[in-house]
């Protein structure tokens, strides 16, 4: 069957400009790291990424090493994307990384040039795509020189196989000696894609002021917390549940006693807003104008439409974010 977008589909959405560029970004982006690989059903993936189009989900974010197995993401998603959103190609944002080990020996992990050129190359023909949108550098690298992976990111961008380019998971102090570099180089840096949310607030100590002054737009990834701002552990560990699966990214010992209260206050807090807790915490990280997305995970098309109802009640009282650091200061 024919795959028609929904017409309505940019009237359910707000964009925001990316730092101080011309490319624009939907509120809620999603990420297709657990969800797309060869583990999961391929109408399952088609029908969420369907869906997240009509609702006005633009943007779509990959990594060479997502699945699993690592690289299976990127080409069931070329699949779907010849299949059904060739039409609408220039209406989307497609993003890759490179950074961490994608295969064996010297040459398939970190910063290198040799890396990151390579791995881009293997992205594309995954995907079908002569280029993408966004190429970020997936996390800093302790050995290879800061220059040769920024001119890396250059030369891609200057060999048209990237529009724009990005840092992920890089601290403040490199994240603004590499964005002058490539400033230098001529080929700004769009966007930075650190982890934040409700439990994770490093960002906000220096990262966002370094960001907000050069310009360079976020986009935050895991801001749910791998679902501990959920409902899903209002009660304790569902035996179904990331926590009680072996996931490296989620384990019981995370789930603690005061954990739980903290989860649960924020609930009550969400309900008096009129909302779940999910969609509270996506808010909470977008509350500040320099945030331009959040990244989110989706197994179910009804996670896709609680994200985006976030929309609806995206602001807080002072009273309200008082209450919140309030509780939050008490997590572990």
């Amino acid at each position: 069957m024919v795959y028609l977008a929904d017409p309505a589909r940019y009237e359910k959405m707000r964009y925001h400009r990316c730092g101080d560029s011309g490319l624009k970004l939907p509120a809620i982006s999603l990420g297709l790291w657990h969800n797309f690989g060869d583990t999961t059903l391929l109408e399952n993936s088609r029908q969420l990424l369907r869906h997240a189009f009509d609702l006005g989900i633009t943007h779509f974010d990959l990594a060479n090493n997502y699945g699993p197995p690592p690289g299976s993401a990127e080409r069931n998603f070329g699949r779907i994307l010849q299949e059904d959103f060739l039409p609408y190609r220039d209406e989307l944002i497609i993003s890759s990384k490179a950074g961490y080990t994608m295969w064996d020996g010297p040459y398939g992990d970190w910063g290198s040039r040799k890396y990151l050129i390579a791995s881009l190359d293997q992205s594309l023909r995954r995907m079908g795509l002569e280029y993408v949108d966004i190429f970020y550098h997936h996390r800093p690298d302790p050995e290879t020189p800061l220059k040769e992976t920024m001119r890396a990111l250059d030369h891609i961008v200057r060999q048209g196989k990237a529009l724009y380019v990005g840092l992920s998971n890089y601290p403040a102090a490199q994240a603004r000696e590499a964005i002058d570099i490539l400033n230098d180089l001529g080929t700004p840096c769009l966007i930075h894609q650190p982890k934040y949310s409700m439990f994770e607030r490093w960002v906000e100590a220096e990262l966002l002021d370094v960001l907000q002054e050069k310009g360079v737009g976020s986009i935050a990834f895991s801001p749910l917390a791998g679902g501990q701002l959920t409902d899903r552990y209002l009660h304790g560990i569902p035996p179904d549940s990331r926590a009680a699966s072996g996931s490296r990214f989620l384990n019981p010992d995370q789930i603690t006693e005061e954990k739980l209260a903290t989860v649960r206050a924020l609930n009550t807090l969400a309900e008096r807003r009129g909302q779940k807790l999910s969609q509270m915490a996506l808010a909470w990280v977008l509350r500040n104008d320099r945030v331009t997305s959040v990244l989110i995970g989706a197994s179910k098309i009804s996670q896709l439409d609680d994200a985006v109802g976030m929309l609806a009640n995206r602001d807080f009282t002072a009273t309200e974010s008082d209450e919140i650091d309030a509780i939050l200061s008490g997590a572990k």
